[in-house]
């Protein structure tokens, strides 16, 4: 027997991202800095119920996680028809593409997550790269490239540069997208922990039914090992969303979780004032350490352009056990990039003195 799949799995390369088992790492006693979740952690209300819903985990979840939606519906002030949660933000990602973007052409500004390039070749899309390190500078030479039944790709604010469009531009955007016919994914996996502003465009959804946007309790409440994400869109879009969804993709703990960390919206303002100070402190700090220069980020981490190699940057600061993201694999950047997540200030003078000691 010939075993066979179609050319765009068999050409598929997995992406490398950050975490605990990145770079090599096989060590759980690092500091990581290259997971940009958020720096106040875990919301204590969700740690103590896991705990306390352990013996449950015999019993199936509700496949249609009705209750997290009735959560999510009363925290985005939409209805529950307008979302779909899924088994983090990615597994929406996927299914997003497999549903609607097949063999149509995709755009994509770079460097951004390149996890959007990974799920539209797996649907046989065709791309056009727009290479900008501050789209917000570009928005008009970006809108002139929108494809027509297409897709456009939007991180906002973005990974890994940190810079954010605003509403206006975003709309800007998705208008010209609707005119030919196009899709526009927002990718708002950060935007809850961005201090400044909130520019996000989910109260555009009943206006736009070519907008898509993603979101993330990954990031924002400090769930990355739970997965827990969701979707939202026209009712038309979340409809083919949930039937093509995999049942009981989200598991009890994580519906559980995601309940009471929409709750718990002290946690994002606890998170966006730690981000708020440490953010600048890591900027004045990294900058005056030679070979390292900072990018402005609007979020909770930051790009860094260095002298040396990334890679062997990376190395070094293992054996100080610090794991920061190499970026050499973000298409539109090189071996002289990594990046950070702002962490706690204990946390954060750790980084500080082990780039030091490494410059």
């Amino acid at each position: 027997m010939k075993i066979r799949a179609k050319s765009s799995i068999t050409k598929h390369h997995p992406i490398s991202h950050g975490g605990r088992f990145s770079g090599g790492n096989q060590k759980i006693d690092v500091l990581d800095f290259s997971s940009n979740t958020s720096p106040a952690g875990m919301p204590s209300s969700v740690k103590s119920a896991i705990k306390k819903r352990v013996d449950e985990m015999e019993h199936y979840p509700d496949t249609d996680s009705l209750s997290l939606l009735s959560s999510l519906k009363k925290y985005t002030g939409l209805s529950d028809s307008h979302i779909v949660v899924g088994n983090g933000a990615i597994e929406i990602l996927y299914n997003f593409c497999t549903a609607f973007l097949s063999k149509k052409c995709v755009l994509i500004p770079t460097p951004t997550f390149s996890e959007y390039e990974s799920a539209s070749k797996l649907a046989d899309c065709k791309f056009t790269f727009f290479k900008t390190m501050n789209l917000s500078e570009d928005v008009d030479s970006f809108i002139s490239h929108i494809p027509r039944n297409g897709c456009v790709f939007v991180c906002n604010p973005n990974n890994p540069t940190g810079t954010i469009l605003s509403k206006t531009q975003l709309t800007k955007i998705i208008s010209a997208a609707k005119n030919k016919s196009s899709f526009v994914f927002v990718d708002e996996c950060f935007i809850e922990l961005v201090p400044e502003s909130n520019q996000s465009v989910i109260n555009l959804i009943k206006k736009y039914d070519n907008l898509f946007v993603l979101r993330s309790l990954t990031k924002s409440y400090g769930l990355a090992g739970i997965r827990i994400g969701y979707g939202i869109g026209s009712k038309t879009i979340i409809d083919i969303l949930k039937k093509i969804k995999i049942p009981w993709s989200v598991n009890a703990l994580a519906q559980e979780a995601g309940i009471l960390a929409v709750k718990n919206k002290s946690h994002l303002t606890k998170s966006k004032s730690i981000i708020k100070k440490e953010s600048n402190f890591l900027k004045k700090k990294i900058t005056k350490i030679p070979g390292f220069q900072c990018h402005e980020s609007s979020t909770n981490f930051i790009l860094i352009k260095t002298k040396d190699d990334s890679t062997k940057i990376q190395k070094k600061l293992l054996k100080h056990k610090i794991l920061i993201r190499d970026c050499k694999n973000f298409r539109g950047l090189d071996n002289h990039y990594i990046r950070i997540a702002v962490k706690s200030h204990k946390d954060n003078l750790k980084l500080v003195n082990a780039m030091e000691a490494v410059a």
